[in-house]
């Protein structure tokens, strides 16, 4: 199983992720409800990374087997290849709800470099990403395998689980402020003047996935 053990974060969104999840996950299960709109009464029971797990992070079919979920229709490997996304997160509520979370400390983690896939690979993850794409009616012309690409790698597999296996999953991307030791973002604002050149860049202003995602910001002095 694509279990990835960890130490303890010494700084970072890393840092901060594991110290949400362990210590105070109730304020991210609050703001997570808050965003989406969810009842008060739903439970998020966290996965990952826990320290009795090794803060163990899950990708490929570990993520989908920690959250016992399976995909019907079209599967994980039909879609991506192996090496996907490493979730800095994972959770599961009473009803049945999954939530994958990208965490983040400072901007300059939003960008990557690209997919370093080879020819095979990259053909399925063009395929699938452009599938996204066209589902989020994006008018974008740039490669969503490039600059952007940890951000729509994760849109992807929201679309995978939700869309196509009609999976009732919810992607977090979880924004630290005021992480001095990296340089972070000071406020919200500064966070969202990234995200915004971010989604124009992409062409995924109000799109069909919207209201699945919550972007939550956590002052590292909350945690």
């Amino acid at each position: 199983m694509p279990r990835i053990q960890q130490e303890p974060g010494v700084k970072g969104s890393q840092k901060w992720i594991q110290k949400l999840v362990n210590e105070k996950s109730d304020l991210l299960t609050s703001l997570i409800r808050t965003q989406l709109d969810l009842p008060e009464t739903d439970t998020i029971t966290w996965l990952s990374p826990l320290a009795e797990d090794g803060y163990a992070e899950y990708q490929d079919l570990g993520f989908l087997d920690l959250l016992n979920i399976t995909l019907p229709k079209i599967s994980l490997s039909d879609f991506w290849p192996l090496k996907g996304p490493v979730w800095d997160g994972l959770g599961r509520s009473e009803t049945g709800e999954v939530f994958l979370i990208e965490a983040k400390s400072h901007i300059s983690e939003v960008l990557s470099p690209g997919t370093g896939a080879g020819v095979k690979s990259l053909r399925k993850i063009k395929k699938s990403l452009d599938d996204t794409k066209t589902f989020l009616h994006s008018n974008s012309e740039h490669d969503w395998t490039s600059t952007f690409y940890q951000y729509t790698n994760r849109l992807a597999h929201l679309y995978l689980l939700r869309v196509l296996n009609e999976v009732p999953a919810y992607l977090v991307f979880v924004y630290f402020v005021n992480d001095e030791d990296m340089n972070g973002p000071k406020s919200i604002d500064e966070w969202n003047g990234a995200l915004s050149l971010l989604k124009s860049y992409l062409g995924i202003g109000q799109h069909r996935l919207k209201k699945y995602i919550a972007d939550i910001f956590i002052d590292i002095d909350e945690i």
